[in-house]
């Protein structure tokens, strides 16, 4: 039996971990059509069959499972360990790939990065906003950033900012046609701007709370967007209620743009965590955004 090369065992773990030969082939750099004969010559050398392909998607096999899951672990250790080579630098390089939302984003990591990059100029920090749940270890982010209750318990997580609440939110122009609700109950009565979850493609239930008690409501309204950013547009322009992280909306509501409403029922919740799994070995790259990343609660000082 011909031994397969190294470049096509690599191109066979990226087409088996991002299942589609176009997303695969973009990531090491070839053709669609190049890595599908690739994959074709490497199963004939193997005398198996590696990939179930249809025309929407492409899975790997039993065999190919077993492949995956063997090479997968190897290749990552080589990655983790030549990316290690950067402590004999000067000064921490590589690239570092995370995903977070656009909140998170807005609120967290751009203010830190800004001021961390300059000092880092090998460092490269790659950022795919997505508010959807991703898998990081199958998408190969070395990091993701939500929200304290999100994260999976066998995630090694790190809190990189304070406390957060949410804003139940309308323009003035809209309350002027339409009463403030009075529990969030009355807020099926309304126009409310919603989410679709990239995730599991459903809208997202607002989350309430008071005096030990959960509400989840689900609302109707003429706009649903997948992003946070046109939410906050068509709030502004007195389209509906809409409910947002407080850090995005305060502006508005210290401007008089925005009115809050039912603040009572928005208690602080854990706030945004870096996290990343506990098998992997952090890169010096990776260890310098972490700890500019952390957060440090101001300290407070006893007379």
């Amino acid at each position: 039996m011909a031994r397969p090369s190294l470049d096509d065992l690599v191109a066979f773990v990226a087409v088996a971990r991002a299942r589609s030969f176009t997303r695969a082939a973009a990531q090491i750099g070839v053709s669609p059509s190049a890595l599908s004969h690739g994959m074709r010559a490497l199963e004939e050398k193997l005398g198996v069959r590696l990939l179930t392909r249809t025309t929407r998607s492409v899975a790997p096999t039993e065999a190919g499972e077993r492949l995956l899951e063997s090479l997968g672990a190897r290749f990552d250790a080589i990655d983790a360990d030549l990316a290690a080579l950067s402590a004999l630098r000067e000064k921490p390089a590589g690239t570092v790939r995370v995903t977070a939302d656009e909140v998170a984003f807005d609120a967290v990591l751009w203010p830190k990065l800004r001021t961390l990059l300059p000092d880092y100029p090998d460092i490269t920090v790659e950022i795919v906003t997505d508010n959807g749940l991703i898998d990081i270890v199958a998408e190969r982010f070395d990091a993701g950033v939500r929200v304290g209750g999100l994260v999976a318990k066998d995630m090694i997580a790190v809190p990189i900012g304070p406390a957060m609440r949410m804003a139940v939110v309308a323009a003035p122009s809209y309350l002027a046609r339409h009463p403030a609700p009075p529990t969030p109950r009355e807020l099926t009565a309304h126009s409310c701007v919603n989410l679709r979850l990239p995730t599991l493609g459903g809208l997202y239930a607002w989350e309430f709370e008071k005096d030990g008690h959960d509400l989840r409501v689900r609302v109707h309204g003429q706009l649903v967007f997948n992003g946070i950013g046109p939410i906050l547009a068509a709030a502004l322009e007195g389209f509906g209620v809409a409910y947002l992280a407080e850090t995005q909306v305060q502006p508005h509501l210290d401007s008089g743009r925005l009115v809050r409403l039912l603040a009572d029922w928005c208690p602080p919740f854990p706030g945004f965590h870096l996290y990343y799994p506990s098998r992997r070995q952090p890169t010096p790259a990776f260890t310098v955004l972490l700890e500019a990343l952390r957060h440090r609660a101001p300290r407070v000082e006893v007379n």
